[in-house]
């Protein structure tokens, strides 16, 4: 889904739009933390006078933006960015203040900074834009009305069109990880999904190689297959994409992407209840987060090998499907017992970690939606984190701080593990009883990464209602922008 065109306008904004927009204007203003109304700021008359009718202070404006109709239907928002704020908090004001005017479906918006200092202007203008591309795309609608994208993005000032690069990278790949996400479930099957990463892999030169069932049966990847086995259409696969940087030296740092693709998630036989089945087809966000990363990571340029894993299937109801009480075999020989066949997330990366690993990268990192004590214990508004190693964990919080993606990182120590005892197998999947069942899960993964140093994302941040950060849908792409500033670190340390 592209984005809305990037337009560099020098002169300022009262100097030229109104002669030249035959449509109404509608306008982000950017202000610095100041005491003092800025002397170029647009409309500020206009403004200076609503501020003083609502009784608002200056400072107000870095939680709560204004917005101000202006003559011939246009627009202008006011936002204040606090550079002490954490970035979470600037973000997201950015994102109430876009919102007060893409809530009225412009063609295009200005942008316009003021702030003294030119570095910090440009910086802004930057966070402006991410923003606004990121809720100016529209997710897919299937309506007979189809909301339109917005089309154009006109930013005034001295500022230089190549320092955007950047942002459109991160905006791009996280709005391919939302549009995947919110697909139907009757339209992103694991088949139709295979077939569109062999169109991406060709557009971006990536290589892909497909592990489909039958392939995955020989193998013996059984923890993968049993909850595959339930569909009647035996789609299912494990997806391997490779991307290497053209005319860079051989010897790259490596990483690993893991991502679940459950396309669809009944819970199997333990059955969800509607209200919890409701939204499953984006129990694959995993996945989509974990090419949407790669996709970053490619227009960032950074310097990395990647190879990228994806477990894509659904977990379906019927006579062939897997059962409580069932022993499986991994590819790896583990042999596990099924407590609970709603816990299909591990089983499906169990396997995928397992060929992941083989190629011993220098880092390894899942993504998933794996578990709702995940959700109890964070809400919606973190993801949880657990690392191999402090080292690890401490770089997964500060790219948590960086980006706005916040994360928490818990502990994993082994003395959990006895919760997964089985008397009749290595391990057993899960407990029936559910109590730390997002540590439990990551007890469970760490057997399949044969100690590599790890990162296990689970995406209790996946969905929140009415947004998070900068993204104002309730799908909110949560991961990428946090992937692409932990490798980034990663990588500098």
């Amino acid at each position: 889904m592209p984005l809305a065109k990037l337009v560099c306008q020098p002169m300022a904004l009262d100097e030229d739009t109104g002669a030249k927009s035959a449509q109404p204007i509608h306008a982000l203003i950017v202000m610095s933390l100041t005491k003092t109304l800025p002397a170029d700021l647009p409309a500020g008359t206009s403004f200076s006078e609503v501020l003083k009718r609502r009784e608002m202070k200056l400072a107000e404006l870095t939680k709560t933006p204004l917005a101000i109709d202006q003559p011939g239907g246009g627009r202008y928002a006011y936002v204040m960015i606090d550079p002490e704020q954490a970035r979470f908090a600037q973000l997201s004001a950015l994102r109430k203040a876009a919102l007060l005017l893409l809530d009225e479906t412009p063609r295009e918006v200005h942008v316009t900074v003021c702030a003294t200092d030119p570095q910090a202007a440009s910086a802004l203008a930057r966070e402006a834009a991410y923003v606004l591309w990121l809720n100016g795309a529209m997710l897919p609608v299937r309506k007979q009305k189809q909301p339109k994208p917005l089309q154009r993005l006109v930013l005034h000032g001295a500022v230089n069109k190549a320092d955007f690069a950047s942002v459109a990278a991160l905006a791009e790949a996280n709005t391919l990880a939302r549009e995947l996400t919110a697909l139907p479930p009757n339209e992103l099957t694991p088949g139709s999904y295979r077939k569109r990463l062999r169109g991406m892999a060709k557009t971006q030169g990536w290589r892909i190689e497909e592990y489909p069932f039958k392939r995955l049966k020989k193998l013996g990847a059984g923890a993968f297959c049993a909850v595959a086995q339930g569909s009647h259409e035996q789609d299912a696969a494990i997806v391997h994409l490779a991307y290497r940087p053209k005319g860079v030296e051989k010897n790259l740092r490596r990483v690993t992407l893991v991502g679940k693709g459950i396309c669809f998630d009944t819970g199997g036989h333990n059955l969800k209840p509607a209200k919890y089945m409701a939204g499953m087809h984006e129990d694959m966000n995993g996945s989509a987060v974990t090419v949407a990363l790669l996709l970053a990571i490619q227009k960032l340029h950074l310097p990395v090998a990647v190879d990228a894993w994806l477990a894509i299937a659904q977990n379906n109801i019927s006579a062939q499907a897997y059962k409580q009480n069932d022993i499986v075999t991994a590819l790896d020989g583990t042999h596990i017992e099924i407590v609970h066949t709603d816990a299909e997330g591990r089983l499906v990366l169990a396997d995928t970690l397992t060929l992941a690993s083989k190629s011993k990268p220098d880092l390894l990192i899942d993504f998933a939606t794996l578990t709702g004590s995940m959700v109890g214990a964070l809400g919606n508004r973190y993801a949880g984190v657990f690392a191999s190693s402090d080292a690890l964990a401490a770089l997964a919080i500060g790219a948590g701080r960086q980006t706005g993606e916040r994360v928490c990182v818990f502990p994993m120590d082994e003395d959990y593990e006895a919760g997964l005892e089985s008397k009749v197998a290595d391990i057993k999947q899960c407990t029936l009883e559910g109590e730390a069942d997002h540590i439990l899960a990551a007890r469970f993964l760490k057997r399949f990464t044969h100690d590599l140093p790890w990162l296990h994302v689970d995406l209790s941040a996946a969905n929140c209602k009415d947004g998070l950060g900068a993204v104002a849908s309730d799908i909110t792409g949560f991961g990428v922008a946090w992937g692409a500033g932990l490798l980034a670190q990663w990588l500098a340390a």
